[in-house]
């Protein structure tokens, strides 16, 4: 009898979720042993953020228990540090090692599944590390929530009318989608929490979008990208194109056009670059970082090492020139993920593999409650209908049935009560008020 091969997949977000579970069905009993790497628990469904920041969907149903899911594999919560490809091994610092104090362990494998996904691209403008906010994980989007709703409540309470200015202005970094979806969601969620301030209207805050090129949203073409900017402007939400950001120190957000604005919140949104492993992999990289791949998914070059999504620099076949890549997006991550699965199986059969080709079908943005727009299949749709598409297409991307029925029966709800807009900024630091009452000198962070 063989022995059963040992596959490491590198990441349990969206592509090393999907590619394990379809490991893990198509395999048969006995023939590989399946491990899953990911310094969290759970798989986050990004596209969700914006609307989980806005309230419209509780954060524990944007995430994916990954050891519920993928109950054939074997789920080790760490972070990959360096692999060693000739040797087969990779180094993973794990919560045991940090807890003891130990040296990190290594995990062997036969099949090296590389998804580790991206980190955010922060540039060095000064005081962003001090006061930027990212917009990248659940955690960061209920932070994001509570941060918001209490500067509403600063600014009701405050007789300071720099202090309040300053909270009630916004500035988010990036005309993306994560920067454009999070700041027409939070405005919004903002703009309906104000009806129970007395003394705040909304006319008094400031929501600006700061985009270093031309244009927001490139994904869904010029014509919706123009029609995003001239909703969002109408919501009296201040679009600076061809702009960036110099400086935040000291909480003053100053731009390349020469504005200045002292703010309480600022989140950077601004792109992404490929996971640090990558580099330390000592596999082939492309000059931006990604691993350079095969149609097939495979690392090119390289024996028994795969790769999909933000990590990998894959030929795009449908594109039809012969330099394209796929765009690291949603779309082609869970597709490419079901391509990688089967030629891995094939691969270990002994069998061949097929190359990946996948036709873009369009994009999708939300611009906030029954507001979006839409790029699909060479249609341009705004307005309810693309919204409408938005919840749609992603609630059929989301993964386990378990999440569709709780995401539909949260929206369906939403339609019947109003919007909670409570603020639990608190769960941040949850041992702040025991520590209070027992005295401590130096309260800790509640961790």
């Amino acid at each position: 009898m063989t022995e059963p091969a040992r596959i490491l997949v590198v990441g349990g977000g969206c592509v090393g979720m999907y590619t394990a579970l379809r490991l893990q069905r198509r395999l048969k009993r006995g023939e590989a042993l399946i491990t899953v790497l990911d310094p969290e628990p759970y798989m986050t469904y990004q596209p969700f953020l914006p609307e989980a920041a806005a309230g419209s969907i509780s954060p524990r149903h944007v995430v994916v228990p990954l050891r519920r899911v993928l109950r054939k594999c074997q789920v080790v919560v760490g972070e990959a540090t360096a692999i060693d490809h000739t040797a087969r091994t990779a180094t993973v610092r794990t919560l045991a090692t940090e807890e003891e104090g130990t040296d990190p362990v290594e995990i062997g494998y036969d099949e090296l599944v590389l998804a580790p996904g991206s980190v955010s691209r922060t540039l060095p403008v000064p005081g962003l590390a001090e006061f930027g906010i990212g917009f990248k994980t659940v955690e960061e989007a209920i932070m994001l929530r509570n941060h918001v709703l209490e500067q509403l409540d600063i600014a009701s309470s405050t007789r300071d009318p720099a202090v309040r200015s300053a909270a009630l202005t916004f500035v988010f970094v990036g005309g993306g989608y994560a920067g454009v979806e999070a700041i027409a969601e939070l405005e919004d969620m903002a703009r309906y929490a104000l009806r129970y301030y007395h003394n705040v209207e909304p006319e008094d805050m400031k929501w600006i979008l700061v985009e270093a090129t031309g244009r927001i949203l490139p994904e869904v073409g010029e014509e919706m990208g123009t029609y995003a900017v001239r909703e969002l402007r109408g919501r009296n939400i201040d679009i600076r194109l061809d702009t960036r950001l110099e400086s935040c120190e000291k909480r003053v957000a100053v731009l390349s056009d020469g504005s200045r604005f002292p703010t309480r919140t600022l989140v950077w949104t601004a792109g992404v670059k490929p996971h640090p492993v990558l580099a330390a992999s000592g596999l082939p990289l492309n000059d931006r970082g990604r691993l350079r791949c095969t149609a097939a998914l495979r690392v090119d070059g390289t024996e028994h090492a795969w790769a999909a999504g933000d990590a990998a620099a894959v030929p795009d076949l449908a594109a039809g020139t012969p330099d394209a890549l796929c765009a690291p997006n949603a779309q082609h991550a869970v597709r490419q993920a079901r391509t990688l699965a089967d030629n891995l199986v094939a691969s270990l059969r002994g069998g061949g593999t097929k190359d990946y080709e996948h036709a873009h079908a369009g994009s999708v943005a939300s611009l906030g409650l029954h507001k979006g727009v839409a790029h699909v299949y060479g249609k341009k749709i705004k307005g309810y209908p693309a919204w409408f598409m938005h919840r749609v297409y992603h609630l059929g991307r989301v993964p386990t049935f378990n999440r569709k029925a709780r995401v539909i029966a949260e929206w369906s709800l939403a339609g019947l009560f109003k919007r909670e807009i409570v603020s639990l900024g608190s769960l941040e630091h949850p041992r702040a008020e025991f520590e209070l009452a027992a005295g401590t000198d130096h309260p800790s962070d509640g961790r």
